[in-house]
């Protein structure tokens, strides 16, 4: 005895469409969400937007340019660019990701239907935006205020730079955000920040150093980087494009598999 199927009840019965978003469109989304929750937040955007200013004003304008003539202007356009280029990844990456594992928001991102690597792939986004930011707002301060003249071309280098060049301190706010606590996490960022700004001669020579201390100075990211910088605004390189950049990608990948590995203890 067969059982009889009512096709009529079948062709009426409601039917659920699986509904599939683009993941571009969710990581246009993510990357947006992130950008606007960085942006409201004073206690990331103002370090990060306005204290690179506040520094190149005083130091770079103010003090530094009047008594070194052009060159030293530029010198100074490329340190301190550097200088706000860093807080992005550092503070806007690593802090938030310390304070979204705290509040248990990586395990609710995981058990929604986005795919894998779009939240960290936002992130790096978000970093690269507000870097692109800074770097207009310095350059903008250089030609305004500090007469620093350049031909079109270094300044789209210096903005691409920029853009880039905030990967490897991204990669390193990563591996922060996996390891320190919410409440610990700035004062964990600032400890490397700063000191790292220091050792890499972003302030002050590397000459002026101790010579062991400046023998370490490539052993951080921001020196290969504001070495790039000043090949970019006319300064005499001294080991090479090449080598500098061969070693801000080995620092990025470095710091961003541990931080995957660390991010992995949460999965």
């Amino acid at each position: 005895m067969t059982a009889q199927v009512d096709s009529g009840a079948i062709s009426t019965a409601p039917r659920i469409a699986a509904i599939r978003i683009p993941s571009v469109r969710i990581f246009l989304l993510e990357a947006r969400m992130e950008f606007l929750r960085l942006l409201r937040t004073p206690s990331f955007s103002v370090p990060i937007l306005v204290f690179p200013l506040m520094f190149y004003l005083l130091f770079g304008i103010f003090l530094g340019s009047r008594y070194g003539g052009a060159s030293a202007g530029r010198h100074l356009l490329a340190n301190f660019t550097v200088f706000g280029v860093m807080a992005p990844g550092l503070l806007g990456v690593g802090v938030t990701l310390a304070m979204d594992r705290d509040r248990g928001l990586l395990e609710l991102k995981r058990a929604l239907p986005m795919p894998p690597g779009i939240y960290l792939a936002a992130k790096l986004t978000m970093s690269m935006v507000f870097a692109g930011i800074v770097s207009i707002l310095v350059m903008v301060l250089a030609a305004v205020l500090g007469q620093v003249v350049l031909p079109l071309i270094q300044w789209g280098m210096l903005f691409v730079l920029a853009v880039f060049g905030v990967l490897p301190f991204s990669a390193l706010g990563l591996l922060v955000g996996t390891l320190a606590k919410g409440q610990a996490a700035p004062a964990v960022i600032n400890l490397i920040y700063l000191p790292m700004s220091f050792l890499s001669g972003l302030w002050m020579p590397l000459q002026l150093l101790p010579h062991v201390i400046a023998q370490l100075a490539p052993l951080w990211p921001a020196y290969h980087l504001v070495q790039l910088a000043q090949s970019v605004v006319g300064a005499p390189e001294r080991s090479g494009v090449g080598a500098h950049l061969l070693a801000l990608g080995g620092m990025a990948a470095v710091f961003f598999i541990a931080a995957r590995r660390g991010l992995g203890r949460f999965s």
